[in-house]
């Protein structure tokens, strides 16, 4: 029992700092000129750093296997630079369009897009309770998008095509490397892609800075932040993306995957609260009534008729 409670804690943290990672990239792109491809590349080369050394130190024969192994490496490729860089890269476009709560929640439609996957591929219709989830996202979306009124769309519509491309690549993030992580482990697998990704970055970063092209157009060097700054962009990588990771991986590992899921759902709820608490955001009766039915939509998907069972392990 007690390691449960351990267990469950550690996913509750994690989710929890992934909801704060949101809030300071808020932060960071209302104080500073600071792009999303920088910071892209910063906290995931960061955190990606950090998930090495500790492969090294804990890790170090099934790190060899791993990276010894044709096949994975070339999964790894795909899941890392282009999985994980581009759902990593479209929540942070997300939020410099919208808020963090915002963008969060958008992200929750990942499981839309997984649960029509499923269906195709199970060559099923969805159950019942998957339906009710997907109406609940639909008409979340909605709320948020128009908040309430049916006539005027009250965030930036490039926003919430961002949003839409997110969830995508959220979808794909969270289905892909099921083999993988089953035959490795979801720690390793998320590590070394993370630090994948964050290459992929910093190739973007500096062919976009060389040629002016792209989301770094115009940023040529790395933006200056003073201390506050830097010290936020610490916190983004070592806690908002490394320790929540760690934390929420160690949690899904003892309570499962299912649970990790449902515990998971307290992310939107994280980045919602401190996005107007600490920044001040300023969310409609609408917004909050689509963070309840986004959450609904996570406890009916993960319910016991859903087929589709996963160590979740959020790219956030």
């Amino acid at each position: 029992m007690a390691g449960k409670v351990r267990g469950v804690i550690c996913a509750l943290i994690g989710a929890s700092l992934w909801g704060f990672s949101g809030a300071c990239s808020q932060y960071l792109f209302s104080h500073y000129a600071i792009s999303p491809l920088f910071l892209t590349m910063a906290r995931m080369l960061g955190a990606g750093l950090l998930f090495l050394a500790t492969l090294i130190i804990s890790q170090r024969d099934k790190l060899h296997d791993i990276l010894m192994d044709r096949p994975t490496c070339k999964q790894l490729a795909a899941f890392g630079g282009l999985g994980l860089f581009l759902c990593q890269l479209t929540y942070l476009v997300v939020i410099g369009y919208t808020n963090a709560g915002t963008a969060t929640v958008l992200q929750s439609l990942n499981m839309v897009f997984v649960v029509i996957a499923t269906c195709l591929l199970m060559h099923r219709l969805p159950f019942a309770r998957e339906v009710g989830g997907l109406a609940c996202a639909l008409v979340a979306t909605f709320l948020i998008a128009t908040k309430g009124d049916p006539g005027m769309l009250h965030i930036p519509l490039a926003g919430l095509i961002w949003g839409l491309a997110n969830a995508l690549s959220v979808a794909f993030y969270v289905m892909y490397p099921r083999r993988m992580f089953e035959r490795w482990g979801s720690f390793p697998i998320t590590g070394l892609g993370m630090l994948i990704g964050g290459v992929v970055a910093a190739i973007g970063w500096v062919f976009a800075a060389a040629t002016g092209k792209g989301l770094d157009a115009g940023v040529p060097t790395i933006p200056h932040l003073d201390g506050i700054g830097l010290l936020v962009l610490v916190l983004i990588v070592v806690l908002g993306t490394f320790a929540s990771f760690a934390l929420y991986l160690e949690g899904v590992a003892v309570v499962g995957g299912v649970t990790g899921s449902l515990l998971g759902a307290v992310e939107p709820v994280s980045a919602t609260l401190l996005s107007a608490l600490w920044l001040g955001t300023v969310f409609t009766w609408a917004d909050w009534l689509g963070l309840v039915l986004m959450i609904m939509t996570t406890i009916l998907v993960t319910g016991r008729q859903a087929a589709y069972r996963r160590p979740r392990a959020n790219p956030l």
